[in-house]
C-alpha cells in the first residue's frame, strides 16, 4: 500500500508533526480539521471513511482484529462478549469487528436521536465537533451482562473517550474485563498509565488490541498553526470544481434508484443493537442484493453483464457510498459486489461525514477532494444532541478526482437510510446533485430504516403474573374505550360490518355460585391438569433434544455448539397461563428457565408480525414453540401455519394442553376435559383482555393492543390458578413420564375429526357458517361468555365438567341439548344470522 509520496508529507512539514511506529504511513495519512479543538486529522486508508478503499480490505482488517480478540478472550468469554462502536467513523469497524469474535451482539453509539427509543447511556467525546454520544439499544439487556465489553475505535489516542464511556457503562452495569480495539495505539506513555491506573480504580480488567501502535510528537502550538495553514489554503483555493461547495448553484439530479430487497425487519445497523440472528439474516440475502445492483449497473452501461473487459480495456471504477452512521450495511453489499464483480470493474468503498477537513489537491496530502452538501436527513432539529441540529454541512471526500482523471469514478452507488431519504437529498445542491457532477452514474439504494419495537410488557406494570413469568408483545391499551354490548357487537360481526377483534366484551362478572364452581372445578381437575402439563412440556423438551444442538452462531464460530432451549411464545390470551405452567414444569422437574413471551394471533387476520420480528431478532425461530390451551375445531391451528409462512425458520407446530379437535402433533391430552383457566376471562389470566387489532390504534410499527383491568385485582385468581396446578407436579411426575413416552412413540398425526364434526353440525343445524359452531369446553364457555349464544350441545353423560357451562347457560336463558354422537364433552353454537330481535333456524329467539 506504499505511495511514491507519502499522503502525510504536507501536513508533517508544515505543522511539525512526526509519526513514530513501524507501518504507519502504510496504514494513514495526515490532513488539517476545520475544528478548533485539534488541528491535524489522521487520516487511515482502511476505514472506509475518507479515503475510498476496496472493500474487501476493509471488512478483512476489521475481520482480524474481532479474531485477535477472540484470541484474547478465550472461547467462553469470547462467546459472551458485547461489542459497541463508536459513531460515526467505527460503525462499520465495530460490526466488522464483531464478525469476527463471532457469534456476538453490536452496538455502536449514535448522534441520532430516534423518537420513542429511550437512551440507555450516553458519553461525551471531548475533542470531536459533535460531542455527544448516545445508546440506544432496542433491548437494554445487551449492556446488562458480565460478558467482556468491546469497545471499538478507528484511532486510540489519548484515552479520554474509553475512559468516559467505560466509567459512564460501569456505574449502571459493573462488568470485569473491558477490551479495546483501534486500528492504531497513538497513546503517550502517560496516556497508557492514566488508562492503567483507570482500570485499578475501576477494579476491573482494561485490554488493548490494536492493529499498529505508534506515537504522534506534536508542538506545543500545534492549533494555532493548524488553524492558520487551514485559513491560508482556504483563502488560496478559491472553491475550485473539485471542491465543489454546498452554496453552489446545481441542477436537478437524475439517479437511477435501485430496489435493493432488503430484508424485511433486519436493522440497517447496529444504532439499536445487531445480533448473530441479524448477521446470519444479512448473509444470506448479501448474495441477491448484490445482484441487483449488478443488473442496475449493467443496466446504466456501467458495467457489462457478461463480467468482460476488452483487452487493454481499463476496468471501470464504482463507488458505493455509504452515509454518516451508516457504514456496515453498505460495506457489506461492497464487499458483496466486489465478489460478483470480479476484475470487471474496480470496486471502492467509502462514507459520508460530519467531519469538516480542509481539501488540498496534492499527493502528498490524505484528503484531496471535497463535496460539501446540506444535511439530508429528516431528524428534526428539537431531537439531536445538544449543540447540534439537523441542519448543516455534511461532506464526502476523495469522491471528486480533483485534477487527476484517473480518479475519476464511472458509478457512484449512494448508499442511506430511508430516513435519509429526503427532498433535501434529491434537491439541486444536495448530495445527489453533486456526485452527478463528477461522475457519469449516480444510483440510488435505500435501506429501510430501522424502528425499534418496545420490549415486552411485565408485571406489575401489566397484567397481575410476575414479571419473570411471561412478557407480553402487546401495546397498552389500557386507557382506551374497546368494550361494547355484546349484542352490538354480534350484529356488527355478523353483518361485515366490523371483525370481532376490533372491540372487547364487557368483562363477565361471575356471582358469588359462579366463582364456587370455578374453585371447585380447580380443585378437582388439578392434577389433570398438571399431568397434561407435564406431558405436553416433556414432549417439547424431547422433541428439541432430538432435534441436536445449535452452533453457537457465527461466520468465525463454526464447530462450537450450544443445546438448543425452547422458546415459549403463547397465543395471547388463552395460551399465556398454558405457558406459564410448562415454564413452571420445565423449571420445577429440569432446573430450565425457560424465556416465555404472549402474542396476538386474530383469526382472517394473521399473527402480529412485529412480534415475531422482536423475537427473532434475540432468538433462533427454530427455537420457538407456540402454545396455546386447547383446540376447537382447528382455525387457530390453520391460521397459525398460514400465518409463519412468509417467516423464515419458525415452525408452525402448534403445542396444546387439550386437543380434542385432533389437530395437533404435541399435547398434553386429546380428551375435552375442563380447563379451569377456560372458565372465566381476565381474572385468571393476568387480568389481561383478549387481543385487540384495528387500523386506526395499530400501525405499521405497532403491535397488537391489550387491556390490563387493575380494577379486577380482587376478583383476580390467575396466580392461584397457576400455584394450585403446580402443587400438583410431584404427584403426577412418574405418571407424567409413562405419558410422555407413549405419546412420542405413537403416532401423533393430525385426525382432523373435530373439523369433521363441525362441519356436520353447521349442516345439520342449518347454520351455514363453521365459524359460528365453537366446539369443546373452552370455546363453548367463550361463546357464552363473549358472544350471543343460541344454544349448547352437551354429550349425553358429560357430567361435571360441564358444571358452570350448565350454570352460565341458565343465566343466560340458553337452552342446553343432550346428544349421543359427539366428539366433545360440548358444543356452543352462537346465534346465526344475528340482528337484535332475531330468531333461530329453529325459531328460537337469541338470548
Amino acid at each position: 500500500m506504499s505511495d511514491v509520496v507519502w499522503s502525510g508529507e504536507w501536513v508533517a512539514e508544515r505543522l511539525d508533526v512526526r509519526l513514530s511506529g513501524d507501518g504507519l504511513r502504510e496504514l494513514m495519512g495526515l490532513a488539517l480539521r476545520r475544528n478548533p479543538k485539534r488541528a491535524h486529522l489522521l487520516v487511515s486508508r482502511v476505514l472506509g471513511k475518507h479515503i475510498p478503499e476496496r472493500p474487501g480490505t476493509v471488512y478483512g482488517v476489521g475481520l482480524r482484529l474481532g479474531r485477535r480478540v477472540r484470541e484474547l478472550l478465550g472461547d467462553s468469554r469470547a462467546d459472551a462478549a458485547v461489542v459497541l462502536g463508536y459513531a460515526e467513523t467505527a460503525t462499520g469497524l465495530g460490526h466488522s469487528v464483531a464478525d469476527g469474535i463471532g457469534g456476538v451482539s453490536c452496538l455502536h453509539s449514535t448522534r441520532r436521536r430516534v423518537a420513542g427509543v429511550a437512551a440507555a447511556g450516553g458519553f461525551e467525546e471531548e475533542h470531536s465537533h459533535a460531542t455527544s454520544h448516545l445508546l440506544l439499544p432496542e433491548d437494554p439487556a445487551l449492556l446488562e451482562g458480565d460478558g467482556p465489553l468491546v469497545l471499538v475505535d478507528d484511532e486510540f489516542s489519548t484515552g479520554r473517550t474509553v475512559r468516559n464511556t467505560i466509567a459512564a457503562l460501569h456505574r449502571r452495569h459493573p462488568r470485569g474485563q473491558y477490551v479495546v480495539v483501534a486500528l492504531t495505539d497513538m497513546r503517550s506513555s502517560d496516556d497508557a498509565a492514566a488508562l492503567e491506573k483507570f482500570a485499578a480504580e475501576l477494579g476491573a480488567g482494561v485490554d488493548v488490541v490494536a492493529l499498529a501502535s505508534g506515537r504522534v510528537s506534536l508542538p506545543g502550538d500545534v492549533l494555532e498553526r493548524g488553524q492558520r495553514l487551514v485559513a491560508e489554503a482556504e483563502a488560496a483555493a478559491k472553491s475550485p470544481a473539485w471542491q465543489s461547495s454546498s452554496d453552489d448553484a446545481g441542477g436537478e439530479p437524475e439517479a437511477t434508484r435501485v430496489e435493493l430487497g432488503w430484508p424485511q425487519g433486519l436493522p440497517d445497523g447496529g444504532r439499536h443493537g445487531f445480533t448473530a440472528t441479524h448477521r446470519a439474516r444479512l448473509n444470506d440475502a448479501l448474495p441477491g442484493m448484490a445482484g441487483r445492483l449488478a443488473d442496475a449497473l449493467d443496466r446504466a452501461g456501467v458495467v457489462p453483464r457478461t463480467g468482460a473487459v476488452s483487452g487493454g480495456s481499463t476496468p471501470p471504477r464504482v463507488l458505493l457510498l455509504g452515509c454518516e452512521e451508516l457504514m456496515y450495511a453498505p460495506l457489506r453489499l461492497a464487499v458483496a459486489l466486489e465478489q460478483r464483480l470480479g476484475e470487471a470493474a474496480e470496486v471502492r468503498f467509502s462514507t459520508t461525514t460530519r467531519s469538516p477537513v480542509l481539501a488540498l489537491d496534492d499527493p502528498a496530502y490524505a484528503v484531496r477532494t471535497s463535496i460539501a452538501f446540506p444535511a439530508h436527513d429528516a431528524v428534526a432539529a428539537e431531537q439531536q444532541p445538544a449543540g447540534e441540529t439537523a441542519q448543516g454541512t455534511r461532506y464526502a471526500y476523495n469522491v471528486a478526482p480533483g485534477a487527476d482523471p484517473r480518479r475519476r469514478f464511472d458509478a457512484v452507488v449512494l448508499v442511506t437510510d430511508s430516513t435519509s431519504d429526503t427532498p433535501a437529498l434529491h434537491a439541486p445542491g444536495g448530495l445527489l446533485s453533486r456526485l452527478a457532477e463528477h461522475t457519469d452514474q449516480v444510483l440510488l439504494a435505500v435501506v429501510p430504516s430501522y424502528v425499534p419495537l418496545q420490549q415486552p410488557l411485565r408485571g406489575p406494570d401489566f397484567s397481575s403474573y410476575a414479571p419473570e413469568e411471561v412478557g407480553w408483545l402487546l401495546q397498552d391499551m389500557s386507557h382506551t374505550q374497546l368494550e361494547a354490548p355484546t349484542e352490538e357487537r354480534e350484529e356488527a360481526i355478523q353483518s361485515g360490518g366490523a371483525h370481532y377483534a376490533e372491540s372487547l366484551p364487557v368483562e363477565y362478572q361471575p356471582s358469588a355460585e359462579y366463582e364456587q364452581l370455578f374453585h371447585s372445578a380447580l380443585e378437582a381437575s388439578a392434577a389433570r391438569v398438571a399431568r397434561a402439563v407435564g406431558t405436553v412440556t416433556e414432549t417439547v423438551l424431547a422433541e428439541r433434544a432430538a432435534a441436536g444442538s445449535r452452533p453457537s452462531g457465527g461466520d468465525e464460530g463454526e464447530g462450537r455448539v450450544a443445546p438448543r432451549r425452547p422458546v415459549l411464545v403463547s397465543l395471547a390470551r388463552a395460551g399465556t397461563p398454558v405457558g406459564i405452567l410448562m415454564r413452571r414444569w420445565a423449571r420445577h422437574v429440569h432446573g430450565l428457565d425457560l424465556p416465555h413471551y404472549a402474542v396476538s394471533i386474530v383469526r382472517g387476520r394473521g399473527i402480529d408480525a412485529n412480534a415475531l420480528r422482536w423475537i427473532a431478532a434475540r432468538h433462533d425461530p427454530a427455537d420457538v414453540v407456540f402454545v396455546d390451551g386447547w383446540t376447537g375445531k382447528g382455525a387457530i391451528t390453520r391460521e397459525l401455519a398460514d400465518a409463519l409462512a412468509p417467516f423464515d425458520g419458525f415452525d408452525p407446530e402448534l403445542a396444546v394442553l387439550a386437543d380434542p379437535g385432533g389437530c395437533v402433533r404435541t399435547y398434553g391430552t386429546r380428551e375435552d376435559f375442563l380447563v379451569p383457566s377456560a372458565c372465566l376471562n381476565s381474572t385468571v389470566s393476568g387480568l389481561i383482555s383478549r387481543t385487540v387489532l384495528r387500523g386506526d390504534l395499530v400501525g405499521p410499527q405497532d403491535y397488537h393492543g391489550g387491556k390490563y383491568y387493575r380494577e379486577l385485582v380482587d376478583a383476580d385468581v390467575s396466580r392461584l390458578f397457576l400455584d394450585t396446578v403446580e402443587a400438583r407436579f410431584g404427584e403426577v411426575r412418574t405418571a407424567v413420564a409413562g405419558d410422555a413416552a407413549a405419546l412420542l412413540a405413537s403416532d401423533r398425526a393430525p385426525t382432523w375429526a373435530g373439523w369433521r364434526a363441525v362441519e356436520r353440525i353447521s349442516e345439520e343445524y342449518g347454520i351455514g357458517d363453521v365459524n359460528l359452531v365453537k366446539p369443546g369446553v373452552g370455546e363453548t364457555t367463550r361463546v357464552l361468555l363473549r358472544r350471543v349464544p343460541w344454544k349448547v350441545l352437551a354429550r349425553r353423560g358429560a357430567g361435571s365438567d360441564l358444571d358452570h357451562v350448565r350454570l352460565l347457560a341458565e343465566q343466560r336463558g340458553v337452552p342446553v341439548e343432550e346428544v349421543g354422537e359427539l366428539p366433545y364433552s360440548c358444543v356452543g353454537l352462537i346465534h346465526p344470522r344475528y340482528t337484535r330481535g332475531a330468531t333461530g333456524p329453529d325459531g328460537r329467539a337469541a338470548k
